[in-house]
């Protein structure tokens, strides 16, 4: 495996933060805690490992793919890829607030904040797998 191995890898993880995600929910609404626990945990870690190799990859491969072609796709490309940035930046602390809320046992604020955070959560999973398969799968930049 190389660095530039790294971008399928990345999809690979968010594609399984999603899935731990989707069980996370499932599970907390048939009411089985220790199973949703598990998979937010498993989310969790996913997603750390994730920002780590895509750190790595940035900060190591000084090229960064831009996406010309089809040109009437490039502002949908844009536009997703826009709300993806920003939303993965917005929720870093809220998926941290959230947990640190389940760790204290504070439920109801778990649930209170969670109600934001799973689906923003979510949305930069699969987006972030959206991004990957238009940059470098569907639509293979020149």
């Amino acid at each position: 495996m190389t660095l530039h191995d790294l971008p399928a890898v990345n999809a690979a993880l968010n594609s399984l933060s999603a899935v731990f995600l989707a069980l996370g929910f499932i599970f907390i609404k048939r009411g089985n805690k220790i199973a949703h626990r598990n998979c937010m945990i498993a989310a969790f870690t996913t997603s750390i490992v994730f920002l780590a190799c895509y750190l790595t990859y940035h900060a190591t491969v000084k090229t960064v793919t831009h996406f010309v072609e089809p040109a009437w796709f490039r502002p949908i490309y844009l536009g997703i890829l826009l709300t993806h940035t920003v939303l993965a930046v917005v929720i870093v602390p809220l998926i941290l607030m959230t947990l640190y809320r389940a760790r204290r046992q504070d439920f109801e604020g778990h649930k209170r904040i969670a109600r934001w955070t799973w689906p923003l959560w979510m949305y930069v999973s699969v987006t972030g797998v959206g991004v990957y398969l238009m940059l470098y799968r569907i639509f293979p930049q020149p």
